[in-house]
């Protein structure tokens, strides 16, 4: 037999209550030890008189008769009383009173009473108790062991809108969609299995006639058993966190959102993180289109028309291919569709609901739904420093419920963030443009015509750098066949190392002009380095002193007719040499300091170069590397450049194969020359005396000379420049000339003093009798200069070789 506790916490219950019998006077004829224990009073004292002559305090006596007298007219009383106690005290009790009729029609009083604050603290209980199940917002469910449903409290009745008397009998479960039913069921089936209870655990309670509604509660779980340990069931303490629970998805997505978009510079990268994140945690298909010149950097119009241009997409569910437009591919919106509108006039567009034939209803064919199946659209503009980029729009298909207001809002926090990240990156590739262009304008487009070599060029900018270089690459023919080959290097990446790469190759084809020794070259750009640097540091530029102070250079020039290369370098890494036997090593060349710094003079090294020599000239992107040393570099260098092919631009692109990574760190220029030789019989030179028949010897010469080689119509003008320069020998220099002529791609005439005097350009006036041979010198010719060497000057002129100049 099971053992049973009445009144186990009911202060009224027979265990724990006071227990007399009061006969219809009043007298006292039963008397329960419970009563001795709590009033003092033992049954001898008490049974056999009034109650109130032992029980009551005279001072309410009134109180009590008024009591009796409510009592005999109800048949019953319940209230607080003061009991006297046998010390004399009073005990504050609550007290029952029941009517016990007799066969005999003799009415007797059963009275029960409790300390009155056993009777407030049970009273509490139950207006506890009586409170969960009629106003507590918190669900109350109680399961049976046969999993069917015992009771349910109101707040069930009002999440579920079924009435809670209904819910009695039914399986655990029943209202729940088949997945939801069958987790509640396992739920309770382990706390009844273990006995332990289940605290804050989560589930998804969707509806049977609801499922369109996402619901999500938190379910606290514990057994019930009776004083003998046996199950009665299990009880569970059931809240609605739908909207907490949207509120925590929402606020993930926000912390998602701000370690997944805008991870790179990159428009369309960025597109495409966007629309990653909005599936499917919010939306099961998502498009991000841009307005065309965001796509290329440019800023977008004011006035927002035109097509798009569809960067980012993505969808979910096997049934949905996504939507129609590829990424990259220009779509074009109807007047009426809400992209358009977004886009018009800046603002948010959410429609919960949408018709059956909503897309295919005249004017809405531009919105590009991915299905049939999309039943809710959000459209957000992208909006970021008062421009608007473009447009995202989310599509409900696979998801029941509609987008919501505050589904809206997150979109629009998400669409905000993206949309600084979006023109952030945008601004990035308007500066990259910028500094590409001011770059490839700034860099020689093409190697002009020149005899003394053959070059290959490769330009390659830094992938994992932001912003271009300052690296550079030059071929500027000389006066006399003669051409300088540059390479240069200015630390620092953007518009600032592009603009100061500028300077210095203008600063280096100004001083080429000049005719000046590669270390005479590079001393006049090392002071002019310092005066930029001295400009800048009064104008705060600190960051652009750094740039130009680390600029790096190396100039070589190569003569075709002597095959004499003399080159200094500046800070730079030393060219490499391929003899025409094979033997491949770099040039031993004193290295110099870097431009701007000082302190050391240049030095130039001049050697011998035979026809098919390979000279390379690079910057530190070519051996620099992180991941190899410098010295294994030049080796692979070498290595590389000891077979060459038959085609310089094989071997070119065999060193950067070689060397080079698929995305640089730095950027690499690469200059490869192989020498020419203009053949003896382009070439005659002759040693005049300084004296008057020198001029009319140097005509002779020269017809003779331009006649042999099929000039002669060059030969009147030739004639009249070497005599007018020989003259100018003879009457200013005091040493004899040297007179060269070069057949090449013009005619070259070249008379060369010792004296280092220059001659000067001048316009004679009528009445002087010189001064006119210059002038007339330039007239003739279509380029002249002059050229310092450490053994005098030499002053040359070019021709054209297809005619006279008129």
């Amino acid at each position: 037999m099971t053992e049973l506790s009445e009144g186990h916490d009911d202060p009224f219950g027979m265990r724990l209550a006071a227990l007399a019998v009061l006969d219809n006077l009043g007298v006292v004829v039963g008397w329960n030890r419970r009563a001795q224990e709590l009033l003092g009073h033992p049954d001898t004292a008490v049974v056999g008189r009034r109650a109130w002559e032992v029980l009551v305090d005279p001072r309410d006596l009134q109180a009590v008769r008024e009591a009796a007298a409510k009592c005999r007219r109800a048949g019953g009383w319940f209230g607080v009383v003061k009991v006297r106690h046998r010390d004399g005290r009073l005990v504050e009790m609550g007290i029952r009173t029941y009517a016990l009729s007799r066969d005999d029609r003799a009415r007797e009083w059963i009275v029960v009473g409790a300390p009155a604050a056993d009777v407030l603290e049970w009273q509490r209980d139950r207006a506890v108790l009586d409170g969960l199940y009629r106003r507590c917002p918190i669900g109350l469910v109680v399961h049976g062991p046969d999993l069917r449903l015992l009771r349910v409290n109101r707040a069930i009745e009002r999440f579920s809108g079924v009435p809670a008397a209904d819910f009695r009998g039914l399986p655990t479960g029943c209202f729940l969609l088949p997945d939801d039913a069958r987790k509640a069921v396992d739920r309770v089936l382990q706390v009844m299995e273990t006995r332990r209870p289940l605290v804050y655990s989560e589930q998804f309670a969707r509806l049977q006639w609801d499922p369109t509604r996402e619901r999500v509660v938190m379910v606290s779980s514990f057994p019930m058993e009776d004083p003998s340990g046996r199950v009665l069931g299990v009880a569970e303490m059931i809240e609605d966190i739908t909207e907490r629970h949207r509120a925590q998805r929402r606020l993930a997505l926000l912390d998602q959102a701000g370690s997944r978009i805008g991870t790179t510079l990159d428009v369309a990268e960025t597109a495409r993180e966007l629309a990653e994140v909005m599936v499917p945690h919010l939306a099961d298909h998502a498009s991000v289109d841009l307005l065309e010149p965001v796509t290329g950097g440019e800023e977008p119009a004011r006035a927002l028309s035109g097509p798009v241009v569809r960067l980012g997409a993505c969808g979910v569910g096997a049934q949905q291919p996504g939507p129609p437009h590829p990424q990259g591919e220009r779509v074009e919106f109807g007047p009426d569709t809400p992209q358009a509108r977004s886009l018009a006039e800046g603002r948010p567009v959410l429609e919960p609901v949408l018709p059956p034939d909503w897309f295919s209803t005249e004017g809405r064919q531009g919105t590009h739904a991915p299905d049939l199946g999309v039943h809710s659209l959000i459209v957000v503009p992208l909006a970021a420093r008062g421009l608007v980029l473009g447009v995202m729009t989310l599509w409900r298909s696979r998801r029941p419920d509609p987008f919501e207001a505050d589904d809206l809002t997150l979109a629009q926090e998400l669409a905000s963030r993206a949309a600084v990240a979006i023109d952030n990156a945008r601004r990035f590739t308007q500066q990259q443009q910028t500094a590409f262009a001011l770059q490839s304008s700034l860099l020689p487009r093409a190697v002009p015509d020149q005899s003394a070599v053959e070059v290959a060029l490769r330009y390659l900018p830094a992938s994992a750098a932001p912003g271009l270089g300052g690296d550079w690459f030059d071929v500027i023919p000389l006066s006399g066949a003669r051409v300088a080959l540059v390479v240069g290097d200015v630390v620092g990446r953007g518009i600032h190392a592009a603009a100061t790469m500028g300077r210095l190759r203008t600063a280096v084809h100004t001083l080429a002009s000049l005719d000046l020794e590669p270390d005479e070259v590079l001393s006049r750009l090392d002071d002019l380095v310092n005066l930029l640097m001295a400009e800048q540091e009064a104008a705060g530029e600190r960051p652009v002193v750094e740039q130009v102070l680390g600029a790096t250079c190396l100039y070589a020039v190569y003569d075709p007719v002597s095959g004499r290369c003399s080159v200094a370098r500046a800070g730079h890494p030393p060219p490499v040499v391929t003899a025409a036997d094979g033997q491949v090593a770099p040039l031993d060349l004193p290295a110099g300091p870097p431009l701007g710094l000082g302190g050391l003079p240049f030095e130039s090294r001049e050697i011998e170069l035979a026809e098919g020599s390979l000279l390379c000239l690079y910057t530190n992107g070519v051996i620099g590397e992180r991941h190899i040393d410098a010295d294994t570099a030049l080796t692979k260098l070498c290595a590389a450049l000891s077979r060459p092919a038959d085609a310089l631009e094989r071997t070119c692109q065999a060193v950067v194969d070689s060397l080079v990574p698929s995305r640089p760190s730095d950027d690499v220029a690469l200059l490869i020359a192989r020498t020419r030789r203009l053949p003896p019989d382009d070439v005659a030179s002759w040693r005049l005396p300084p004296e008057p028949a020198s001029a009319a010897r140097a005509r002779e010469l020269t017809t003779a000379k331009l006649t042999e080689w099929g000039l002669e119509h060059l030969a009147f003008t030739t004639e009249l420049i070497a005599s007018e320069l020989v003259t100018n020998v003879y009457r200013y220099a005091g040493g004899p000339a040297t007179l060269r002529l070069i057949r090449e791609r013009s005619l070259v005439c070249e008379v060369g003093d010792t004296s280092h005097t220059s001659p000067h350009l001048r316009r004679a006036r009528t009445t002087d009798e010189g001064g006119r041979g210059l002038f007339l010198v330039a007239q003739m010719a279509e380029r002249w200069g002059t050229r310092y060497t450490r053994e005098g000057k030499t002053v040359w002129t070019e021709q054209p070789l297809t005619g006279t100049l008129t």
